[in-house]
């Protein structure tokens, strides 16, 4: 872990997993400002390197870190002294993978599917645990979690992913009304696709695709109205909604008709 000087008293604190990703990346970008102090964690630590440089030449005071977030043990005490230090303001769990079936029908390797439902899934909800408590006592805070809009209705081309997704949108929309006596905000992102090596890698048609800066002030621009729910872009998330109350004989009809019932592609991120 290592920070920046501190050439200002941060007014917030906003903690952004996944930042060397996409969204994660453009995230950071947006919200580096003066008085802020950006707690930054990615895997990839060149790339992190580059972004602090960049958020703190935008005047924000930069922490960084690397820590294993699938390690139970490591991510509470990265958190707890995280706690101490500074209690953000603003959680923003981007961190996520994707696993895809192999060819010839087969299932998604069970090593993927275990590492995927741990970083999409369990760490975010492991975050809350740790987090949380401390936001109750403040009386205030905001929960960012990340969905996608495979969460309406499951694609053959991407199951676990789906699952996971649906997952963490079910978990945000029931934290979001248990926290509300609190302070606690709880928003659940949606996304569709949104350009990044991930999305690159996911078979299937990707339509209304998204550069990941017009994503990023779409879902800063909903974190600061503690929205409920950001889901973009709008064509997309209609018709994928439609997939989730449409009998499910239809939809799966729609879905193979669209053409994401192809799983001749396998990967994972």
């Amino acid at each position: 872990m290592s920070a920046a000087p501190n050439l200002t008293t941060p007014e917030r604190c906003v903690l952004i997993t996944g930042a060397t990703g996409a969204i994660g990346g453009a995230l950071a970008r947006a919200y580096a400002a003066p008085h802020t102090h950006l707690v930054l964690h990615g895997r990839q630590q060149d790339a992190l390197s580059r972004l602090a440089d960049a958020c703190q030449a935008l005047g924000a005071q930069v922490t960084t870190s690397s820590v294993n977030l699938v390690d139970e043990e490591a991510l509470k005490q990265w958190l707890h002294t995280l706690r101490k230090e500074h209690l953000p303001d603003i959680v923003i769990a981007t961190a996520g993978k994707n696993a895809h079936p192999q060819p010839n029908g087969a299932l998604e390797p069970w090593d993927d599917v275990q590492a995927l439902l741990d970083i999409n899934l369990k760490t975010p909800i492991a975050m809350a645990q740790h987090l949380v408590p401390a936001m109750q006592k403040r009386g205030s805070g905001q929960l960012v979690l990340i969905s996608s809009l495979a969460a309406w209705h499951g694609l053959p081309t991407t199951p676990t992913y789906s699952a996971s997704k649906a997952g963490i949108k079910a978990y945000g929309e029931g934290l979001r009304g248990l926290l509300a006596p609190y302070g606690v905000g709880v928003t659940v992102v949606m996304p569709g696709y949104v350009t990044s090596p991930m999305c690159n890698a996911m078979p299937g048609p990707k339509p209304f695709e998204w550069p990941p800066e017009r994503a990023a002030k779409v879902i800063k621009r909903g974190i600061e109205a503690n929205r409920a729910r950001i889901s973009f872009p709008f064509p997309l998330n209609f018709g994928t909604w439609w997939l989730a109350i449409l009998p499910a004989a239809i939809s799966q009809w729609l879905i193979k008709r669209l053409g994401f019932n192809h799983t001749d592609h396998s990967g994972s991120d």
